[in-house]
């Protein structure tokens, strides 16, 4: 079946979306126009969807915008009513969701796009004519073929990789690292597998290939992400993006739709920038990451725990010291977002500056669950942009901070990933923390080891104070002593 071409003001639709969607990209690439980048991305989905709800309404000789038939009227409602019901619980979601949650509900949103991308193949398959990629000989388009076969093998390593990444990150699965024996070889095995079938699907179209490559890949998808540590999960996240993007291009060729294969192809290659960033902030080997178990070769969060003598200081301590310091630097963590203290430590940080002192914030690349976390989380409390700075930014004025005060915060700041070469963090660039000359340390306890399961040797620092409390009250405290 030959494909027809695509009217120009379809082209041009097309290509404006692409166009907001790049600019979306370069809108999220800061916190001070991530939502002007929303917008973007909003505008140019609201274009192509509408685009393609219009494609396939007969144009009338000499009309230039299609004139829909009654069938085509009532199957758009039927699209509509699915679009409201999506569009509802999304709506319901993002507004009922703590940003705490967010890590595993971008995990949960990328297994939808992988499973969307396995069920539209699986329809291509069962429905060729419908999709417009039947041949002259009656059997489905060799390229098509090729198209179906990615796109489901992709959408199926994503779906599966993405529902244990949502365990992990949603604490419903164990964070630390699951290790199976012969992993690496029974990941290449099943590869391998994948690619047979997939040049025997495209030689003979048979259900059986179709059904080993879903299978299979769904398979590998759960292998490839259960060796991944809590620590690693960021990269994770990230990787799990450029999936989804792959799986959406790879749908986007099948269904002939020009946008769905731009967005995916953005998507995909952002994502895989992305992980690689993330990957040289780590030290981690890109390949590593992509063959999966990276970095977990020494779980350590089992082992017994050394009794050695630490400081435990009070609010009111912690204010003092503040108050007569010239610079301070903050280093949030997870601990911050999951208790909600954003507000209360910017405004803090205010009081800190009102009464002289110098103060900065230090984001680790890997801070969090995700990308970006400790980002948004600042910009939700409206800390100033130009007070927030980046590791390779930062590090070098720990030497000259009269204060590190870490908020929940525990792996990026472990001096083992610069020394112990057991340690499952070793190599993963971290602050300098040890070298300022106060140490001021929030923690609910001294029982936790932070997400990577490893002792961390600031704790026992003679120039550290450990401020043992919920991360919100301790601030709360501490602002109260600041303003007496």
């Amino acid at each position: 079946m030959a494909h027809v071409a695509l009217p120009a003001w379809v082209m041009l639709a097309y290509l404006i979306s692409g166009v907001c969607f790049i600019l979306a990209l370069r809108g999220l690439s800061s916190p001070a126009t991530a939502r002007k980048g929303n917008r973007f991305g909003i505008l140019g989905m609201g274009i192509a969807v509408a685009t393609t709800l219009l494609i396939e309404a007969p144009v009338p000789p000499g009309g230039f915008l299609p004139q829909p038939t009654i069938d085509d009227l009532q199957t758009l409602a039927q699209i509509l009513i699915a679009i409201a019901l999506g569009g509802a619980v999304g709506l319901i979601t993002a507004r009922r969701i703590q940003m705490t949650d967010m890590p595993q509900l971008v995990a949960a949103f990328h297994s939808l796009v992988g499973l969307a991308a396995v069920l539209v193949g699986w329809a291509a398959y069962l429905n060729p004519a419908a999709f417009g990629i039947l041949g002259l000989d009656g059997a489905i388009e060799p390229q098509s073929r090729v198209e179906m076969g990615l796109g489901i093998a992709i959408g199926a390593i994503t779906f599966s990789g993405s529902v244990i990444a949502f365990l992990k990150l949603a604490g419903k699965m164990s964070g630390a690292p699951i290790l199976l024996p012969k992993r690496h070889f029974i990941n290449l095995l099943l590869l391998l597998a994948i690619a047979f079938f997939l040049y025997g699907f495209f030689d003979s179209q048979s259900p059986i290939d179709i059904s080993l490559i879903t299978a299979l890949s769904f398979a590998i998808g759960f292998l490839l992400i259960i060796p991944i540590g809590g620590a690693d999960m960021p990269v994770v996240v990230s990787m799990l993006n450029s999936y989804s993007g792959w799986a959406a291009a790879a749908m986007g060729f099948t269904l002939h739709n020009t946008a769905m294969i731009i967005t995916g192809a953005l998507v995909g290659s952002s994502g895989a920038i992305l992980s690689y960033i993330m990957c040289k902030a780590m030290n981690r080997s890109f390949i590593s990451v992509i063959a999966g178990g990276f970095g977990a070769e020494a779980a350590v969060s089992g082992e017994a725990r050394e009794q050695r003598p630490w400081k435990r200081g009070s609010a009111e301590d912690a204010a003092f010291i503040l108050e007569q310091s010239e610079n301070v630097i903050i280093i949030p963590g997870y601990g911050m977002a999951v208790a909600q203290a954003q507000h209360v430590l910017r405004e803090m940080g205010d009081l800190l500056k009102k009464a002289g002192v110098n103060v900065k914030y230090a984001i680790h690349p890997v801070a969090g669950r995700m990308p970006g976390h400790m980002n948004v989380l600042l910009a939700e409390a409206n800390v100033p942009y130009d007070e927030v700075f980046e590791l390779e930014d930062i590090n070098g004025e720990f030497a000259q901070a009269d204060v590190a005060f870490i908020i929940g915060a525990n792996d990026v700041v472990n001096p083992a990933a610069k020394t112990d070469k057991t340690s499952p963090i070793y190599g993963m660039p971290v602050f300098d923390v040890e070298k300022a000359k106060t140490v001021m340390f929030i923690k609910r306890s001294m029982a936790g080891v932070g997400y990577a399961g490893v002792d961390n040797d600031v704790f026992y620092m003679d120039q550290t104070m450990m401020l043992l409390a919920d991360a919100k009250k301790m601030v709360e405290d501490i602002v109260k002593a600041l303003q007496r």
